[in-house]
């Protein structure tokens, strides 16, 4: 069970771990032993709380496929369990961002200081230009 906040969590049998061969390096480990996993969590099937499936579905992620579903692979390890943890914390973290509310913000005005200094700023350049043109003696 993989507990979001005190009162969401997602049971283990709504989240869908395979066991793949590694790519790359490694030797012969990598031709003997599954120890990639593939991580799917259907978004839309699952027991989550309405807004969560609504902000996950939303997340703009290369994971989250058109019907729904997470896949999360995670190869980085060469032990099968740690790289179930690993994707199970990967999980956790999309979640968790995804659902994150952001900070209000409050429109904030120049200070009077500022629009004085740019005020002045602009004079001072609007004079050096009017020197360069032709002087009337």
């Amino acid at each position: 069970m993989i507990r979001l906040s005190s009162s969401v969590s997602i049971p283990e049998e709504e989240i869908i771990l395979q066991a793949i061969r590694s790519q790359g390096a490694g030797g012969q480990n990598v031709n003997k032993v599954s120890t990639a996993i593939h991580l799917f969590f259907d978004v839309k099937a699952s027991s989550l709380p309405h807004f969560y499936k609504e902000r996950l579905l939303r997340l703009n992620d290369h994971r989250l496929t058109a019907e729904g579903v997470v896949i999360i692979k995670s190869q980085e390890y060469r032990s099968q369990e740690k790289n179930k943890e690993a994707a199970l914390l990967r999980l956790k973290q999309m979640i968790l961002v995804a659902t994150a509310t952001q900070k209000k913000r409050r429109p904030t005005k120049p200070t009077k200081g500022s629009q004085k200094r740019r005020l002045d700023s602009k004079k001072k350049r609007s004079q050096t230009k009017a020197m360069r043109g032709r002087q009337d003696y």
